[in-house]
């Protein structure tokens, strides 16, 4: 492989390989396909340096392998004919519109209608399409302007040779080469989308286009054909009537008896020949009417309408590609009711009652191991949800009637009927949730009609005893379907307990199957945040019945556990609001938190001090992994608080410091300190909002411990939780005037202790080597550093300035530089862009004549040539959104500098800094008048406008050739 990479990259090495394929020296197939690799990467990268003789060479080496392969009784294997069609179309692209103009004649009158020469001119066909046509490749200005060339000049020279030479080829090879027809269907096919339709949409071609939909090799193509030509865009009449000729021919030849054709490959594909039809038929009606032109689109409406029978027998097809083929002109049909108010039209009651038998289960559904099958009809639900979200804003009230009917039919018999049947009945009430519109879920106020119908619907549903239906996906469907209505028992709460049960025992968290008891934890703590109001009478006897389900489960325990620890997160989550929000006393609240909490800290306790000791590495994972969850569960208690006062009210303030407390010393442990530092942070986070001004004192400490031997991610993650201190207890002026705020008299000095170390073990993380390739480590970095900046960012506009300010010359000049820094070197715009807001800040704090000493000098030394250089980057790319908010930034700093510094700045601009840059004087002036505009607007304008200008400037080969040669472009 090294040996044929070097005769890539050789000069004259493709001449050899020219010459093998020409005369046919070699045998092995490998040795064939490696050269025309050799010639492809030649025609590829090194055409334009090839003299005229050696282009010549490679035309004729083409054609003379091709030539051969006439003479061959057998074909060559079909990767090396594919490789071979490539490196045709290749040396079509390069050459049609220069050297090579009779590039399709040579071919043609070379291959005339042998198989083995046909075969490569139509996948040689098929490779140009892919060269020049195919939207779904990604092509340079260039190759779009030479590709649009190129098919101009085809439509002018050779187009309707090349439809002659398909016709032929189609005609010849029908009966003796079906795999060449069915190639020449697929050139049909790419082709029809730019060429003129009329050389294929006549009686000629389509009536053995047709013919081919009988022939059971060759109809599928034949469809896939069809359907390119009928998406063909053109004229709304000409594609009615285009159509509408189709279909008639295909309904005499009993293509439209569905029930009688038993292949569903086939069935498939014309399914789609007949949803394009539809489709097109929508659009062409939807162009008329908007044009005025009512005579002609109520005849395409009318063709529509005739159309709708076949449709909805390929929507209710037992197979689901077949029907999944249909949606789309099923979805546009029904748009074209809404807009035409008109709900007495063909099939909107059929299409009804098709989706709804289809988007009933299979028995063959497998929902314990759930693979490729299971999922495509989860996405074809997703496109049957579409129709009926659809069909509710056609016909509502009909939606509404026939759901209830399928539903009472099917709950009324639930014990007897399958589970698909009752599954897809309380599916269909789940789905009106969202078919129907209502205002924050509040489906039962309102329009009477529709309130008292999902009313009868969900009483129905909760006193049925359906709850106990023993199988996976209708235990699932209940408890969504209870969720999604749970402000129904706000209506009639005298139901809330019967579901409740249903919650709490088999059907529910204690259900056989994980997946029902995973998903009903998540839906449990819906349905009790919801309705905490009503539950106050039943608080206490929940959490006595889920008393097992929230308990630690500790890792040497060999049994599984009802619920993962992920579930119980949602289950302590509940726990917390049902004491909260209850109507017990504060003293009683209290006791209710520390008996839900006490026992997690207790086996913290215990199991910190296992870790300690513990010495094989998987265990102390385990080990690591058990005191997380207890810190996580203690974490999502504090979700029932809303902050402080709350917590202060229910008589938890302690409750939660002696956690803090517990879990402190977590952070000093020497072994598994990653999980342990991140879920101790995460419950500061939380305990910042509810405890506020109270967890300080305990921060210092933590600190400490967070920034001792620690990676780019810890950093990265610890940044956040001292920016969140900072804005939380962040200096206001207005507060100041007001009252003494002890916790900023607190936050300040710590944030000066803290600030350093934080900086030190950044810069040390950002320092330290990382091999060239590692992505990983290099985008872990980029991260860091943003939240680096985000924290600066953070200081700069929470007040508190003087944390900066204080921590010493030296240090403050190390920060501000890295600022600099990030501004102008790394191409960050998101960096870039909050770099300039610190700036801008600073500029604010300390650039007017009462800020830090020797600032103005570091503003025009430093900080007006970053806003200046920075946009000259060659990585500053104005066609990214975040690059132009950078801009803008920069831009505002520059107003800020002018607002604080005044006419000095002006000054320093006209004399010194822009002369520096060899700026005309013109330009100075302009650049100086704008900045004086009081409008920010006007100078974020003119510096993009300008950014752009040097771009074009550095890119233009002609711009480059002026700058080198005149000084005064």
């Amino acid at each position: 492989m090294v040996y044929f990479e070097q005769l890539k990259e050789s000069q004259d090495a493709w001449e050899v390989c020219a010459e093998a394929l020409a005369k046919g020296i070699y045998s092995d197939d490998h040795v064939k396909f490696f050269c025309f690799q050799v010639l492809e990467h030649q025609i590829k990268y090194r055409h334009g340096g090839l003299s005229p003789a050696q282009q010549q060479l490679i035309r004729e080496t083409l054609m003379k392998w091709l030539q051969g392969q006439l003479m061959n009784s057998q074909p060559e294997k079909p990767f090396i004919r594919n490789k071979a069609a490539q490196v045709f179309a290749l040396t079509f692209v390069m050459e049609y519109l220069t050297h090579w103009p009779k590039f399709f004649h040579d071919l043609l009158s070379l291959v005339g209608l042998n198989p083995h020469g046909v075969d490569v001119y139509l996948r040689t066909l098929m490779a140009i399409d892919a060269e020049v046509v195919d939207r779904d490749i990604l092509h340079s200005p260039e190759e779009v302007r030479r590709n649009t060339l190129i098919k101009d000049g085809m439509r002018e020279q050779v187009i309707p040779s090349l439809v002659e030479s398909w016709y032929q080829i189609l005609g010849a090879y029908q009966q003796s080469h079906p795999e060449i027809t069915c190639q020449c269907l697929e050139v049909v096919g790419a082709y029809v989308s730019w060429i003129d339709l009329n050389l294929i949409a006549n009686d000629r071609f389509v009536n053995l286009l047709l013919s081919q939909m009988s022939v059971e090799d060759l109809r599928e193509e034949a469809c896939d054909c069809l359907y390119e030509i009928v998406c063909k865009g053109m004229a709304p009449t000409d594609k009615t009537k285009l159509v509408e000729s189709l279909c008639q021919v295909l309904q005499s030849a009993g293509f439209f008896n569905v029930d009688q054709e038993e292949d569903v490959d086939f069935l498939a594909k014309f399914s789609r020949l007949v949803n394009g039809m539809g489709q097109s038929l929508v659009l062409s009606w939807t162009k008329l009417a908007k044009g005025g032109a009512v005579k002609e689109a109520a005849e395409a409406l009318r063709a529509l309408e005739t159309k709708v029978p076949l449709l909805l027998q390929l929507l209710v097809h037992d197979d689901d590609d077949i029907s999944a083929n249909i949606v789309g002109f099923c979805y546009d049909y029904l748009n074209v009711l809404k807009q035409v108010r008109y709900t007495l039209l063909v099939g909107n009651m059929d299409i009804m009652l098709a989706v709804m038998k289809k988007l009933t289960y299979d028995e063959e559904y497998n929902f314990d191991n759930e693979g490729e099958d299971e999922a495509m009809f989860v996405e074809y639900r997703k496109q049957l949800k579409m129709l009926l979200d659809r069909l509710a804003q056609v016909s509502p009230d009909l939606l509404l009637e026939a759901v209830g009917r399928v539903f009472n039919n099917t709950i009324q018999r639930w014990q007897t009927a399958s589970f698909m049947e009752v599954e897809v009945a309380i599916r269909l009430l789940y789905m009106l949730g969202e078919a129907l519109p209502a205002s924050h879920g509040a489906h039962f106020s309102g329009d009477t009609a529709k309130t008292s119908a999902l009313q009868d619907m969900m009483r129905t549903l909760v006193s049925s005893g359906l709850s106990g239906y023993q199988h996976t996906s209708v235990s699932l469907e209940f408890f969504e379907t209870v969720v999604r209505y749970d402000k129904f028992f706000l209506v009639e709460p005298q139901h809330i307990p019967i579901v409740l049960m249903s919650f709490l025992d088999h059907r529910g968290l204690r259900h056989s199957s994980p997946k029902v008891r995973s998903r009903v934890a998540y839906l449990f703590s819906r349905f009790v945040k919801t309705l905490h109001k009503h539950m106050n009478s039943f608080i206490e006897d929940i959490l006595s019945r889920i008393q097992d389900l929230l308990e630690l489960a500790p890792p040497e325990n060999g049994f599984p556990a009802l619920l993962t620890s992920d579930d119980q997160l949602f289950i302590f989550e509940t726990a917390g609001v049902l004491i909260v929000h209850g109507e017990s006393p504060a003293e009683r609240k209290q006791a209710l938190m520390r008996s839900l909490l006490t026992p997690l800290t207790d086996a913290f306790r215990l199991l910190l001090a296992k870790l300690a000791s513990e010495r094989e590495e998987e265990r102390q994972a385990a080990l690591a992994d058990c005191l997380s969850h207890a810190v996580g569960f203690a974490s999502r208690t504090s979700k029932a608080f809303s902050n402080k006062q709350t917590v202060k009210q229910c008589g938890c303030t302690e409750v939660y410091r002696d956690c803090l407390q517990t879990f402190l010393p977590a952070l000093s442990c020497p072994v598994q300190r990653g999980s342990l530092r991140s879920a101790v942070r995460s419950f500061l986070h939380r305990m910042i909002i509810c405890l506020e001004e109270e967890v300080l004192p305990f921060v210092p400490a933590a600190s400490e411990h967070m920034l001792k031997d620690c990676e780019a991610r810890d950093l990265q993650e610890f940044i956040p939780l001292i920016s969140q201190i900072t804005a939380k207890f962040k200096v206001t002026r207005d507060l100041q005037e007001f009252i003494p705020l002890i916790s900023q008299i607190t936050v300040s000095p710590f944030l000066q202790q803290v600030f350093m170390p934080l900086v030190l073990a950044i810069f040390e993380v950002l320092c330290r080597p990382a091999e060239d390739n590692d992505q990983a480590a290099a985008l872990e970095k980029q991260m860091l550093r943003r939240s680096y900046f985000t924290f600066i960012q953070t200081i700069t506009s929470s007040g508190m300035n003087e944390v900066l300010a204080n921590q010493g010359v030296e240090n403050v000049e190390r920060v501000l530089f890295t600022i600099i820094q990030g501004a102008v070197d790394f191409p960050d715009p998101i960096a870039q862009k909050t770099c300039f807001i610190i700036l801008s800040k600073l500029v604010e704090l300390w650039g007017g004549k009462d800020g830090m000493a020797g600032f103005p000098d570091f503003i025009y030394k430093h900080i007006v040539p970053a806003c200046f250089l920075a946009p000259l980057k060659p990585s500053f790319d104005l066609t990214d959104a975040q690059t132009v908010l950078t801009l803008s930034e920069c831009a505002l700093t520059l107003k800020m500098i002018h607002l604080r510094r005044g006419p000095e700045f002006i000054q320093y601009l006209q004399q010194e800094y822009l002369p520096s840059l060899q700026v005309s004087p013109e330009i100075t002036q302009e650049v100086c008048q704008v900045l004086q505009q009081p409008d920010a607007k006007v100078l974020k304008n003119y510096m993009k406008v300008r950014s752009q200008l040097v771009v074009a400037l550095e890119t233009s080969p002609l711009c480059r050739l002026c700058l080198e040669t005149s000084s005064n472009i």
